[in-house]
């Protein structure tokens, strides 16, 4: 099993999310320049404001690629019935660019969970040509693997993810 892989089935990631892939892609997601999202990590939605800046590897700038950021546990781990809460797309982003390269479906929507522990994910796609996919009719019970049959994206090329909860006053000194 991939070192890449292992920490998205331990999250569950794989499985409530995704089915298992193989990465191929690399894709590097950073909060306000210095804080690099890693599987598992939490993050305060304090710094989550402001959309991240998401790097996408490949060897080609003719391949495109659509990104989700996706919550899995909306509006709480423990009755997640709006599985899944769509935060963002973008889509057509030319390979070896960040997203700000590519076209804005669905705007970014600050992470803020009320309950419990979230997990917030990005999932990277391979599209099959520019201006091929389709914004969902709504952001609440979003269906990554249903959206990218729809849309004939396949299996991800890349997945990262993050943790945050509810901050306090106490938690954001």
């Amino acid at each position: 099993m991939s070192r890449l892989i292992e920490p998205l089935i331990v999250g569950r990631v794989i499985g409530d999310v995704l089915d298992v892939f193989t990465p191929s892609v690399n894709m590097k997601v950073t909060y306000n320049s210095n804080n690099q999202v890693f599987n598992g990590y939490e993050l305060m939605p304090s710094t989550l404001v402001v959309k991240p800046r998401v790097e996408v590897g490949g060897k080609d700038m003719r391949v495109t690629y659509t990104l989700i950021m996706t919550d899995p546990d909306a509006p709480s781990p423990s009755d997640p019935n709006l599985r899944e809460h769509l935060h963002w797309i973008v889509t057509d982003i030319p390979g070896t660019t960040d997203a700000s390269f590519g076209r804005e479906l669905i705007s970014y929507e600050i992470p803020k969970p009320v309950i419990g522990i979230h997990r917030f994910i990005f999932i990277l796609f391979k599209q099959r040509g520019r201006d091929t996919v389709r914004p969902p009719p709504t952001r609440d019970h979003f269906n990554t693997r249903r959206f990218a049959e729809e849309n004939g994206l396949g299996l991800p090329v890349a997945v990262v993810y993050f943790n945050a909860q509810r901050e306090t006053a106490a938690r954001r000194r």
